[in-house]
């Protein structure tokens, strides 16, 4: 348990390094030929440049353990120090029917499973409140142990799937429609609801915390995701510590925390680095097209793109940018040119890297701030290995109780 005053000084520890070490976390590897910082340190830039792509894919998760030159280690160093966290404790759970992982791929069960059995709070649920609940998986999870359950989503069709799937199994499940970004959400919330949020996505989990505070719910559980998931370009800060921070965050510099992957299969790696590859040869034309040495933002484009050759993948998305019609360029050298970009972006990237944990940290650690703020008594930590998901941390908030409260 962590009191505020333990909060705030570990946010400001982590506040201060991402503020100090901005210019090299800031700027992406993919929309720069060159990057700022490699004027200053030409070492390490020459020594990330040289290196295969398939280097960077092997260093990509840990990127902390890279023998690369100064300031590499001394970074790796402080971030490892101030990004770490505890595993949280786990208690028993219920046994389960085999048929609740119907339909749940193996790691995203345990992943429920896990989150399952970090959730200790002092007063066991009466009532769970899945948000953001899909077909309630993981309410069903929680509901093992005869608690009431009440599931929130905003698919009709996985509602309805829910509630069928609830059905059979034997649960008394409320599965709802609700938009829970809406008004009438709060309404759904209350002190003798639990809500849990496993890998809600930005403005979604703020939401609830929000609501939660606003309702005076009991207890909660967040385990947070896409922090870039946010109506705004710019993040608004949550809890009064982070308000009077210097750092303003972007939505890109939001994504950096969910840039490390570990779930990708060869097939979809392969496709993504193609992808990328051809991205990257196509900054190379559009530049030259439009005689300006700026990155431009391209959309997301159908995997079906990927069945065409490079010429008319590059002359299709130059007619989609509506840029001058390419002439006869050198397509094979242009192409693996993009290739050797992508390496080099790969490894560049790794430095980016060693900041994806903190910068994680100072968003959650804003969120606990804020419960804290509101009299929430408050617990962080990972609820399973990152093997299962880089998106390990869990924010555990409880209300005082009455007794509690007297003894101050």
């Amino acid at each position: 348990m962590y009191t505020h005053t333990q909060l705030v000084e570990r946010f400001e520890r982590l506040d201060a390094f991402l503020i100090q070490h901005q210019a090299l976390w800031r700027p992406r590897p993919f929309t720069h030929l060159r990057l700022p910082w490699e004027a200053e340190y030409p070492e390490l830039a020459a020594w990330l440049r040289a290196r295969s792509l398939e280097e960077a894919e092997d260093a990509h998760n840990h990127p902390d353990r890279l023998a690369a030159p100064a300031p590499f280690q001394t970074l790796a160093e402080q971030a490892r120090s101030l990004s770490c966290v505890e595993e949280l404790p786990k208690r028993s759970t219920p046994t389960n029917d085999p048929r609740q992982a119907t339909d749940v791929p193996g790691r995203k069960w345990q992943q429920i499973q896990s989150f399952s059995a970090a959730l200790d709070f002092r007063e066991q649920p009466r009532h769970w409140l899945d948000w953001c609940a899909g077909k309630g998986h993981l309410g069903r999870q929680l509901a093992n142990s005869g608690a009431t359950l009440t599931c929130l989503e905003w698919d009709p069709a996985l509602v309805y799937a829910g509630a069928k799937l609830s059905q059979r199994l034997g649960f008394h499940a409320n599965h709802r429609a609700q938009d829970v970004m809406s008004d009438e959400a709060a309404t759904q919330l209350g002190p003798d609801l639990t809500p849990v949020a496993l890998h809600a996505c930005g403005d979604l989990h703020v939401r609830l915390i929000q609501l939660g505070i606003e309702q005076r719910c009991r207890q909660l559980a967040i385990a947070p995701c896409c922090y870039n998931r946010i109506r705004g370009d710019i993040y608004q800060p949550l809890s009064s510590a982070t308000q009077a921070s210097r750092l303003q965050l972007s939505r890109d510099d939001l994504g950096l925390p969910l840039s490390e992957t570990v779930t990708a299969g060869a097939r979809e790696r392969r496709q993504r680095d193609q992808s990328m590859a051809w991205r990257l040869g196509f900054d190379l034309l559009q530049r030259k097209l439009r005689d300006n040495d700026s990155y431009l933002p391209t959309p997301s484009l159908p995997s079906a793109w990927l069945k065409k050759n490079f010429e008319q993948y590059c002359r299709d998305l130059a007619a989609l940018k509506s840029l001058p019609e390419p002439q006869a360029e050198p397509w094979y050298e242009l192409e693996q040119r993009g290739w050797q970009r992508l390496a080099e972006v790969r490894n560049l990237e790794l430095l980016r890297g060693l900041f994806r944990r903190p910068l994680e940290l100072w968003l959650l650690l804003d969120r606990a701030l804020l419960l804290a703020e509101n009299g929430y008594k408050v617990r962080l930590g990972t609820f399973c290995p990152s093997k299962l998901t880089p998106r390990n941390l869990l924010l555990l908030a409880e209300l005082p109780t009455a007794a509690e409260n007297s003894c101050k």
